[in-house]
C-alpha cells in the first residue's frame, strides 16, 4: 500500500490523465485541485511527511478552508507527467488554523511549490463550499482550445456564453442550467483574477477566462471532468457550425430549452432566455 493506492488519490491521478488525453493542457497549462474529506485525510495521514514544508502566505484568506486539505497539481508541471510520476508533479496541502498560508504535507519530492494558481482555486473552493453546503470538492481549470476561440468572436458576458453553448448541444442545458460565467482577460495567478472568479462561481459551476481558458467545479471528478468536457463539446459544434460560413441557419429555440428543462426538472436561468 502506498499514498498513490489510495482511492481518492487514483481518481486525483486519473482525472489529470484524462485532461491529457483530451489535449487541454499544453506543456504546463492547466491545474487540479481536490478539498480531501475527514475521512480522506485520515487514510493519508500514514504517509505524510515527517517534516512538513514552512507555510506559506498565499495573499488570500477564507475562514471556511482552515485547516482543510488539498491536492493540487505543481507550478511548472506538466500533466503528460502525472500518472509517471506522481510524488514528483503532485502535492497535498495543508492549510493553516488562519486560512490564509498552505505547507507541502507530501509529494513535489524533487522540489516545487503547488500550482501558480492556488489563489484562484483556494478562493473558488471557499465560495463553491459555501454554495453548496460543503458538497463541492472539485476545482479544475484547462485550456479547451474551441472554448478559448469563443472567446474571441463573442461579447464577453455570461449571457451570450451560455446562449450560444446552449444551443449547441442539447444535453447543455440539462448539465449546466445554471448557465457559465465569463471573466474578462486578467493576469492569471494572482489575487486579482481570484477575486473576480470567485465572485462569478457564487452564482455559477463553470466560468470562462477569456483569452486563456476554463475553470470548473463539482462534488466529485466525474461531475466536474463531465462538465467540462460537455462546455467544450458544445463550443466545439458552435465553432464548427460557424466556419462553414453560412451563420447559424436553426437553432434551440428559447421554447425548446425551456422543453428540455421541464422534461428534466432543471432550472434554467430564465434571464439568459428571451
Amino acid at each position: 500500500m502506498a499514498f498513490t493506492d489510495i482511492e481518492v488519490v487514483k481518481g486525483y491521478i486519473r482525472m489529470c490523465n484524462d485532461g491529457w488525453l483530451q489535449g487541454w493542457h499544453e506543456r504546463n497549462g492547466g491545474n487540479l485541485t481536490y478539498r480531501l474529506r475527514p475521512e480522506e485525510v485520515e487514510q493519508c495521514r500514514p504517509y505524510l511527511n515527517t517534516l512538513p514544508g514552512g507555510w506559506v502566505k498565499m495573499g488570500v484568506q477564507a475562514d471556511n478552508l482552515r485547516g482543510e486539505y488539498f491536492l493540487a497539481t505543481g507550478s511548472g508541471k506538466y500533466f503528460r507527467n502525472v500518472t509517471e510520476a506522481p510524488q514528483d508533479n503532485i502535492c497535498l496541502l495543508e492549510i493553516n488554523d488562519a486560512g490564509d498560508s498552505w505547507r507541502i504535507v507530501w509529494g513535489l519530492e524533487k522540489g516545487g511549490r503547488p500550482t501558480s494558481e492556488f489563489p484562484s482555486h483556494f478562493l473558488n473552493h471557499s465560495v463553491r463550499k459555501a454554495a453548496t453546503e460543503g458538497a463541492c470538492r472539485v476545482i479544475y481549470h484547462a485550456h479547451p482550445a474551441n472554448i478559448i476561440a469563443m472567446t474571441y468572436v463573442l461579447p464577453l458576458t455570461s449571457r451570450d456564453f451560455t446562449r450560444a453553448l446552449w444551443q449547441s448541444a442539447t444535453e447543455c442545458p440539462v448539465v449546466f442550467p445554471g448557465g457559465v460565467g465569463v471573466v474578462p482577460w486578467m493576469v492569471p495567478g494572482g489575487a486579482d483574477i481570484a477575486m473576480a472568479t470567485s465572485e462569478l462561481m457564487k452564482e455559477f459551476d463553470a466560468a470562462v477566462w477569456a483569452h486563456h481558458g476554463l475553470f470548473c467545479s463539482g462534488p466529485d471528478f466525474d461531475i466536474t471532468f463531465g462538465l467540462m468536457h460537455t462546455i467544450e463539446k458544445a463550443a466545439e459544434i458552435y465553432v464548427k457550425a460557424m466556419s462553414m460560413g453560412q451563420g447559424i441557419k436553426q437553432t434551440i429555440s428559447d421554447d425548446n430549452l425551456r422543453a428540455i428543462a421541464k422534461d428534466f426538472g432543471v432550472t434554467l436561468r430564465e434571464e439568459f432566455l428571451d
